[in-house]
């Protein structure tokens, strides 16, 4: 058997869940497609189960910003997507989530930051991780309080950073 192919990450099981719930949001599936696909999808044992569950939703949109040099900035009241992906040859990147327009209980943010740094700050009460995110010569400086918790916003940071440095902090507000 390849173990390779048949791994089952919880962040695979993690991505199911909510792209079910999300058809179920959007209209696309009933209240007993909702219950039978999530009960197979928080069962299964491999990836390869999870493809029947989900090979008929279509993925969430990624939203791509990018900068050479410049500043990547999101403050205040702006609606933050699904999944967002965000590329900086030598700026910086700021996102403030203290006040923005969250519909989704996770995004996911995927930095490529070369030489560049970055801020995100998070709403009170929500959770990070940052794990995914590789470094170079660049640093991770990670301050949330708290754990995930049931029902509350959670973010999952993945990338790379070369040589710059990305601080994730709680809201000071």
């Amino acid at each position: 058997m390849n173990h390779a192919a048949a791994h089952l990450t919880d962040r695979d099981r993690d991505s199911a869940v909510e792209l079910v719930q999300q058809a179920y949001a959007d209209g696309r599936l009933n209240p007993a497609e909702l219950e039978q696909r999530l009960e197979l999808a928080l069962t299964a044992t491999s990836a390869q189960e999870l493809e029947p569950i989900v090979g008929d939703l279509p993925p969430a949109e990624v939203v791509r910003l990018g900068s050479t040099g410049g500043r990547v900035v999101r403050t205040g009241d702006w609606d933050v997507p699904r999944r967002l992906r965000i590329d900086s040859e030598y700026g910086r990147v700021r996102l403030d989530l203290s006040q923005a327009l969250i519909r989704h209980p996770r995004i996911d943010i995927e930095l490529w930051l070369t030489y560049g740094g970055g801020v995100i700050i998070l709403p009170a009460g929500a959770s990070a991780n940052a794990d995914g995110v590789r470094t170079g010569w660049g640093s991770v400086i990670f301050k949330p309080a708290g754990r995930r918790r049931p029902g509350g916003l959670h973010v999952q940071i993945t990338g790379e950073l070369a040589y710059g440095r990305l601080t994730i902090r709680n809201s000071r507000k």
